[in-house]
């Protein structure tokens, strides 16, 4: 696995490569440099570790950001002192939020969760047929699929709407369990995509979609669970 670490505490770097051994690592001081290598150099990694607070630098949630635009599937991974930036770490989609000094159980609780994502992102898809077309689509990149008249619209990361022939009914009972939710009569979301949950709505990609009172408690549940998870301490 190829893994950057980006820490300006060259100390507190060093002492998570050491807990990385059998990785690739390549350590950052700035996070200038580390998107450097993303934009200009073209370099990619499957993790990046990235320190909160960094003195003479953008930090660590500013620097996600830059990623995600530029790598959208970027796994990333927060390192602090605290816990105080967890919420801005879950809208950021990070895998884990470690808090230092990291403990050699934290980094291989976190190695084996980004191999089991990577496992899941690999076998999980979903298909399509419409029309003369068919094909799959990839679990994360389905943001919510809905529904009208026997026909399901497939919203993806990308902008992308997918028509395929079905019903949700159906589909409910192939994909919702731990990614997918059925929240409406019509609307079944990507819980890892959703922004926010506000009264009887769930924000997505800058959209509302309704939750219904037959699936209100289910999915206030499920929305928590994913909010907290996580914080490895």
């Amino acid at each position: 696995m190829r893994i950057a670490v980006c820490d300006d505490n060259r100390q507190d770097a060093c002492a998570i490569r050491d807990l990385l051994e059998g990785q690739k690592v390549k350590l950052y001081s700035d996070a200038e440099s580390l998107l450097a290598d993303v934009k200009q150099g073209g370099v990619r990694y499957d993790l990046y570790l990235l320190d909160i607070f960094m003195e003479n630098s953008m930090n660590g949630l500013e620097l996600a950001q830059e990623l995600r635009a530029v790598d959208e599937a970027a796994v990333l991974c927060f390192v602090s002192t605290s816990d105080d930036f967890y919420r801005e770490a879950y809208d950021l989609y990070a895998i884990q939020y470690l808090i230092k000094p990291v403990s050699r159980e934290a980094v291989q609780r976190l190695l084996d969760k980004v191999e089991q994502t990577f496992l899941k992102n690999r076998e999980k898809t979903l298909p399509y047929s419409w029309r003369r077309a068919s094909g799959v689509i990839p679990y994360g990149k389905i943001l919510y699929i809905s529904s009208r008249e026997h026909v399901l619209f497939i919203r993806c990361t990308d902008g992308r709407v997918q028509e395929s022939t079905g019903k949700l009914n159906d589909l409910e009972q192939q994909i919702c369990g731990d990614t997918f939710l059925r929240c409406h009569q019509s609307f079944i979301v990507n819980i890892y995509h959703v922004e926010g949950m506000s009264g009887s709505s769930l924000m997505v990609a800058e959209e509302q979609i309704p939750i219904s009172r037959r699936y209100y408690a289910e999915v206030r549940k499920r929305y928590q669970q994913i909010l907290f998870e996580g914080v490895d301490l």
